[in-house]
């Protein structure tokens, strides 16, 4: 998976604003290839466990909170420099700084609401996608 796959969850304000087939279509229109994906909705338990990294930071309860609010829709994305490429693509975590035309530019809330999630590292990216697949979920 190292180097050309990455995970995503489009997160429950964009699912709930209805920017679910724009969001997948810019991923496409990108060069990233969906290898898995799903709608689903995480539970408390589940989304504090998906997060655990950042349970000693003051966002964590309000993160937990609002990642379990209502659906996700989970993706495995595969594209040469995944990764990187990716978080280029959803642009910065608050949509006040984020490039134009990024999709937290034009999706996100605000800073705690910001439509999409996207894995920083390959390892990080191996990790949150089995999470969220079993193997015989990808092709």
């Amino acid at each position: 998976m190292a180097d050309n796959r990455t995970f995503t969850m489009i997160k429950p304000d964009a699912v709930e604003d209805g920017h679910v087939g724009n969001i997948l279509q810019l991923i496409t229109e990108n060069g990233f290839k969906i290898v898995a994906l799903k709608m689903t909705r995480m539970t408390p338990q589940g989304a504090g466990k998906f997060y655990e990294v950042h349970h000693q930071r003051p966002f964590y309860g309000e993160l937990v909170e609002f990642m379990s609010s209502g659906a996700i829709v989970a993706a495995i994305l595969e594209k040469e420099n995944a990764v990187e490429d990716f978080r280029a693509l959803i642009g910065a975590t608050n949509p006040a700084n984020a490039a134009p035309g990024t999709i937290r530019a034009l999706y996100a809330r605000n800073v705690g609401e910001n439509a999409v999630h996207g894995s920083d590292s390959d390892e990080n990216a191996q990790i949150e996608s089995n999470f969220h697949f079993a193997g015989i979920d990808t092709y």
